[in-house]
């Protein structure tokens, strides 16, 4: 396969997984603490012939490569529920939860107890708090969580809510819907969480649709670029075995 195609595969290679990225972020509109994502992509020259008979020498190639995902971690929206169990961050600040595969951090605040009364995720994880998961008795009652995430019931304070921040917020990774992993977390400064609140996905519609349509006519001209690249070779080779 000649160079020009190679390239233009690359490039149409890194514009599906584009597409792919915008699709998962419209999917998830309506996620409480999802973070929009797009792709990173860089340039990968390769060497030219080694050869040095050629009048013109050879130009490096340049291909388009995937280098993985960069995540928006700026806030959504928040917006009330009125369910004492759904909390929100206001500024920095992740909540901590215990998962199989160890601790990970959140901004999707939409808690709820389990059978056994543990305070846990959506996905059964349980929410981590300074003294580890919090379990609320059959008896107790009155669920409140104060600013700095201190909840309290009718029976007193029970414990406070496990709240971290990370230097980097690059070096998180995505492990789930709203699940992310990070290293070295630090207690968060001066939290501010919201009962009766949760925070809605940070992705934006109107910007979304907008990258979907410029993706598409990119890979567009890409196809129809490669398309006459194809043409001129054909036309070359007809042309060179009639002088044949």
């Amino acid at each position: 396969m000649e160079n020009a195609q190679l390239v233009g595969l690359s490039r149409q290679l890194t514009l599906r997984r584009e597409l792919d990225l915008i699709a998962n972020n419209v999917a998830n509109i309506d996620t409480m603490g999802f973070k929009a994502q797009q792709l990173l992509v860089k340039e990968q020259k390769l060497s030219p012939a080694a050869a040095t008979e050629f009048r013109r020498p050879d130009r490096p190639i340049s291909f388009v490569l995937d280098d993985g995902n960069l995540y928006d971690f700026r806030p959504g929206q928040m917006v009330t529920t009125g369910n004492d169990l759904d909390v929100a961050v206001d500024g920095k600040g992740w909540f901590a939860v215990q998962t199989p595969a160890g601790e990970r951090y959140t901004r999707n605040g939409s808690f709820a107890l389990g059978p056994d009364g543990t305070l846990q995720t959506r996905d059964g994880n349980p929410v981590l708090t300074d003294g580890g998961p919090l379990v609320v008795q059959p008896g107790e009652s009155r669920i409140s969580i104060a600013a700095d995430g201190t909840i309290s019931t009718d029976q007193g304070v029970r414990g406070k809510l496990k709240l971290v921040d990370f230097a980097e917020a690059g070096d998180l990774k995505k492990v789930g819907e709203t699940l992310f992993e990070g290293r070295d977390p630090q207690a968060a400064a001066l939290p501010r969480v919201v009962q009766g609140q949760v925070e809605k996905s940070n992705v934006r519609a109107v910007l979304e649709i907008s990258r979907l349509i410029e993706v598409s006519r990119t890979y567009q001209n890409v196809t129809n670029w490669m398309s006459n690249v194809d043409d001129l070779r054909r036309n070359a080779i007809d042309k060179l075995a009639q002088v044949a």
